[in-house]
């Protein structure tokens, strides 16, 4: 795509409070869209519908900055909207401080003009032609057409219906495009107010999986197969008796045993079937192993495990701990991400830092 095609599609603002108005930033940005720089303190209450995303470069040392920005960024208009904040550098404690402000992602100096136009293209809408009335239908299409296949695997496999390849093919269009187009925060908020726990989880699971695929500007068919790996990593689970999957206290050490079949009985299910592909059996079958071999079923280790398996693990071990549950309330993203750091040996640590901007966004 030219630049001058992607000036045509994408509308941003640029609000910064430095001296030079970010010029050298602006200058980057140029390239892939129209750019509108302002004043922190000219950042409108509610954006034009045509603009595309908010990049946000201010002193984050400087609380005067830090509140006004805070005050503007906090309202209904700016909810859904890609929020990219700069920052001066790569310390833990100003990345915090941005995604407590609402940054979706963030950037640091000195700045690497192709790794910024790498992050805008994947993460902010690429039509100034699609609105809040696009976009609340591109989210409920893609949560009914998630839910629908939900729906097959817990209700209607148990029972001998078949689930297809072509039931989940159907719906990753668009549960792509929702995510894309509305926001992860968005679609966890839709789908948190199921009170089926096993729907949730999953539900979860995919809209983390989608945008960590789409924050790494993967291709659009490896965001097609982590979708379908998403949607199907708990099909097992419909084996395993709900009294167990909804027990309000800590399970029996038989009920353990009971829940750990549910990779391999998923596994051995959709094997049976036929016409899944190996990456997906691959999935179901591994996303609770761990790279020092303390995982299950099959205790791999290391090479053993494969990226998608990777991938689909740290979505779905962060999915559940941010997730309310009956016996307990969920962790704040800075604590389950915390955790999920202090795995230390079992988890792809390259993999989960990547992951870190998808992980705040969702706060």
């Amino acid at each position: 795509m030219t630049a001058v095609a992607d000036q045509k599609k994408r509308r941003l603002l640029l609000a910064s409070d430095r001296s030079d108005q970010s010029s050298e930033l602006a200058d980057i940005l140029q390239s892939v869209g129209e750019v509108e720089s302002i004043s922190t303190s000219e950042i409108p209450e509610t954006p034009s519908r045509q603009v595309s995303g908010i990049v946000v470069d201010i002193n984050l040392r400087s609380s005067e900055s830090v509140q006004r920005v805070r005050a503007k960024l906090r309202g209904e208009a700016y909810r859904s909207m890609p929020r990219l904040f700069v920052l001066a550098d790569a310390l833990h404690h100003a990345s915090m401080q941005a995604w407590a402000l609402g940054a979706t992602d963030t950037i640091s100096r000195p700045l690497d003009a192709a790794a910024i136009l790498q992050r805008v293209r994947s993460a902010f809408p690429d039509s100034a032609s699609y609105d809040a009335t696009d976009r609340g239908r591109a989210l409920n299409r893609g949560v009914e057409a998630a839910h629908a296949v939900i729906v097959k695997i817990f209700e209607r496999l148990p029972t001998g219906e078949p689930l297809t390849f072509d039931d989940i093919v159907q719906a990753e269009g668009k549960i792509i495009k929702a995510i894309k187009h509305t926001s992860l925060r968005e679609w966890l908020t839709t789908v948190g107010c199921h009170h089926v726990e096993s729907y949730r989880h999953c539900l979860f699971v995919t809209g983390f999986a989608v945008a960590f695929a789409q924050s790494l500007d993967m291709r659009e068919d490896d965001q097609r197969r982590l979708v379908r790996a998403a949607l199907l990593h708990d099909v097992g689970k419909a084996f395993i008796p709900v009294a167990i999957l909804d027990k309000p206290g800590a399970l029996s050490e038989e009920e353990i045993k009971e829940i750990r079949q549910h990779p391999r009985r998923g596994y051995e299910a959709l094997a049976a079937q036929g016409g899944f592909p190996v990456e997906m059996l691959d999935v179901v079958l591994h996303h609770h192993e761990f790279l020092d071999g303390t995982g299950y079923p099959n205790g791999l280790s290391g090479n053993q495990i494969s990226d998608i398996v990777r991938l689909t693990t740290i979505a779905d071990i962060y999915a559940a701990l941010v997730e309310k549950r009956a016996y307990r309330l969920p962790f704040t993203h800075a604590r389950a991400f915390a955790l999920m750091e202090a795995m230390t040996g079992k988890l792809d640590q390259q993999l989960l830092q990547a992951f870190r901007p998808v992980a705040f966004s969702a706060c």
